[in-house]
């Protein structure tokens, strides 16, 4: 059973959303601040991490940062900010996905399934494995990116789409295709999760982010890898 941990302070929203995960057949446990989130993560070790950012007792980024300090669990914000530099801190500090409320049940399903997915990825063919290029080698086994002798930390989510794109070199690889592998949607509106989360692997990987040599955008289209 996949088990979910619901961090959130609002009890209907939490009533809610057990009901619809129980039905769907997973595990739910729920914190109502940061605190109790925290310790249940340790003790219960959940599949994913569903999180409002504005808890009582400390700021959602803060939990996610103390997260990504010992484990790579998905986690998914439900907040209601929709600024984008609050979304850029969340995604920066390690968030996976990012959703706001309000938001309709199926969409949130959708997403929930897509990083139960993203958990669950099949070894790559040797051949596949590690990809070198002049500035940056990415060890797709080892889910390990270096530039120099520095590693790169990359989130889960950052990780799942960096794998399309550079185990088909040279391809285009559709924004339809990348949403619904990368976050369960295919909607042409969703585009922003692409454009925020290429950006954040250009910033990371790039000798020249603004001059993209590997990373390539084709407008209205989608996104290549060229080695």
């Amino acid at each position: 059973m996949t088990r979910v941990l619901v961090v959130e302070d609002d009890p209907q929203l939490v009533r809610a959303l057990v009901i619809n995960m129980q039905a769907r057949q997973y595990g739910v446990d729920a914190a109502p601040d940061g605190a109790t989130a925290l310790r249940l993560a340790a003790a219960r070790q959940p599949d994913v991490v569903m999180l409002d950012l504005g808890l009582p007792d400390m700021d959602g980024v803060d939990v996610i940062r103390a997260l990504r300090g010992w484990t790579r669990v998905p986690i998914l914000v439900l907040s209601a900010r929709q600024a984008s530099d609050e979304k850029v801190a969340a995604l920066d500090a390690g968030a996976d996905d990012y959703i706001t409320k309000p938001f309709s049940m199926d969409e949130l399903m959708a997403r929930l399934r897509a990083a139960v997915r993203r958990t669950g990825d099949t070894p790559l063919a040797p051949e596949t494995t590690l990809v070198e290029t002049e500035d940056f080698t990415i060890d797709l086994l080892a889910k390990r990116a270096t530039r120099g002798d520095h590693d790169v930390r990359l989130t889960p989510t950052e990780w799942h789409l960096l794998e399309i794109l550079v185990t088909n070199p040279g391809r285009l690889v559709t924004q339809k295709h990348l949403l619904r592998e990368v976050w369960g949607v295919s909607q042409s509106n969703k585009t922003n999760y692409l454009r925020v989360y290429m950006a954040q692997l250009r910033r990371k990987l790039e000798a020249d982010p603004a001059h993209p040599r590997y990373l390539i955008t084709e407008p209205g289209m989608g996104y290549r890898f060229e080695g």
